[in-house]
């Protein structure tokens, strides 16, 4: 015989509990890091298979350096998704996590352009991107020393 929930268990869970909603900082960066990580499946995909035979080893060997880099950053934005709920220094935190994600678009972006097209314009825009994931990981750590 299968029992029924007492109505006082269908009431929402206590804020910090375990099973407490995300704040809403903390879904934008975990949805954030699961599309970048999908993008980063298919992108791979695509230059195995794909690109592998069209491109010129220089060009698919900037293809690969921004597709590294979209995972460990995508995978970055995933930790801070985690802990953005446990850190008291939300500024800092929430900071990280936009600048994480510019320099995704940044430098990723313009490596993707650059090894497509061969255009080098693309590339002085690279190191603004990369910027963006150095000052990213330092508020990270900010974030962190300061909570």
């Amino acid at each position: 015989m299968q029992e029924s929930i007492p109505p006082s268990a269908l009431e929402r869970v206590p804020t910090g509990s375990p099973l407490s909603p995300l704040p809403l900082a903390s879904r934008v960066f975990l949805v954030l890091g699961s599309l970048g990580m999908a993008a980063a499946v298919v992108l791979g995909a695509l230059g195995a298979h794909l690109l592998e035979a069209r491109l010129t080893a220089p060009r698919l060997a900037v293809y690969e350096i921004a597709l590294h880099y979209q995972i460990i950053h995508s995978l970055g934005l995933l930790a801070i998704g985690l802990v953005t709920p446990r850190l008291s220094s939300r500024g800092c935190i929430r900071w990280a996590g936009g600048l994480m994600t510019a320099g995704i678009v940044v430098f990723c972006g313009s490596l993707y352009g650059l090894s497509l097209t061969g255009w080098p314009v693309l590339g002085r825009v690279t190191p603004f991107g990369g910027t963006a994931f150095i000052l990213a990981w330092l508020l990270l750590a900010l974030a962190v020393l300061k909570s």
